[in-house]
């Protein structure tokens, strides 16, 4: 089984991650997260953010799950994964691939915005500190057709969304 996670910057993707997989290793589950941020920061540091390489950034992290998967652990994909093609193609080349759809208000993300993306990519255009690629503002983000799963994580506590996402996977095992 491989989880590929789709969600906006800020939207809880990994602190959700990082939830479920506690309660799933107290089960003797193994599960590994596959950040999309540790991963660009380091091994595929050379990718921009145009939609091939956002594209290929998915490729990528999938190979790691499928290889994960392939050794009875569960992945967990953290990333925004902006693009439907691209999660459809995942879905389509491995087995057991669940995509789940982490939902948030972008008013409630401008209110997090841990990373103080929101408040760059709203800047003036003239801005030197301006980012003019986020996914949901100034760039596309294509909300799921068909996710497996949605957690609505502006409107329920870390624990009810752990749990949700918990009873999810161990259903589908």
């Amino acid at each position: 089984m491989i989880i590929q996670f789709c969600g906006l910057s800020g939207s809880g993707k990994t602190t959700l991650a990082n939830h479920v997989k506690l309660l799933l290793n107290k089960k003797g589950i193994k599960t590994e997260i596959i950040d999309g941020d540790v991963y660009r920061k380091t091994l595929f540091a050379g990718l921009g953010f145009s939609k091939a390489d956002r594209n290929e950034n998915i490729r990528r992290l999938a190979v790691i799950a499928g290889a994960l998967s392939a050794d009875n652990v569960v992945p967990i994909i953290c990333a925004i994964n902006p693009y439907e093609d691209i999660r459809l193609k995942i879905a389509a080349k491995y087995e057991n691939v669940k995509t789940v759809y982490i939902e948030c208000s972008m008013e409630v993300l401008i209110k997090r915005d841990p990373k103080q993306l929101y408040q760059k990519a709203l800047l003036p255009n003239d801005h030197p500190e301006k980012i003019s690629n986020l996914s949901g503002v100034n760039d596309p983000f294509e909300i799921p057709s068909y996710p497996d799963l949605i957690i609505k994580t502006d409107k329920e506590s870390i624990e009810t969304s752990s749990q949700k996402l918990l009873q999810f996977i161990l259903a589908a095992l």
